[in-house]
């Protein structure tokens, strides 16, 4: 498991023999290096702009062309959880953008019109073909085992969509996020 900081563990009040809870609130995490972009702009679809720039060089030297897809913004219901992917989100820029980067986690809070859009992120059967999705399904495992439940016992490729966000705490939001609607989470 990540050393997830203790003002984040919220797992032990949200998961029941059902999964999370969810409620009005969300939360998103990111790299340290993206705080100040999305204190002024929000939380853009496909966002971390440097990171897509990085790979666009990188597939040019070996000849290939780049074509950039736009991307949701992903939520998850658990505080916890966003760590977990802000620990991914710096990872994955430590490969191509240096810099000393840190996990971070905002809180959204969507007005109530808007927090009727956050659908659960039946994209998320596609981790089943990678690396990274076999870890966060063992991460996954150990905060339900950490909790008092068993692992979530889930067939991606078949699972009810509302499932993902219950099961495996996976929402997105396919629209732009005011920064209005964020807040740092700081313990």
């Amino acid at each position: 498991m990540t050393n997830t900081p203790a003002f984040l563990k919220d797992a032990k009040d949200l998961l029941t023999e059902q999964g999370f809870t969810t409620s009005d609130t969300w939360y998103h995490g990111t790299s340290s290096a993206l705080v100040e972009s999305i204190k002024k702009q929000g939380l853009k679809r496909s966002g971390d702009k440097e990171l897509k720039e990085a790979a666009k060089k990188t597939m040019a030297t070996i000849g290939n062309n780049y074509t950039e897809s736009i991307e949701p913004v992903f939520l998850t219901q658990s505080k916890e959880l966003a760590y977990y992917w802000a620990e991914q989100t710096v990872r994955d820029r430590s490969v191509r953008v240096e810099g000393d980067e840190q996990p971070v986690v905002f809180t959204v809070k969507l007005p109530k019109e808007l927090n009727n859009q956050v659908k659960p992120d039946v994209g998320a059967a596609s981790l089943l073909l990678v690396k990274e999705g076999e870890n966060f399904m063992a991460y996954l495992a150990g905060v339900y085992q950490a909790n008092g439940f068993d692992a979530p016992d889930i067939d991606l490729m078949k699972a009810d969509r509302m499932e993902y966000l219950t099961k495996l705490g996976m929402a997105y939001f396919n629209a732009d996020v005011d920064a209005s609607c964020l807040d740092i989470m700081t313990d």
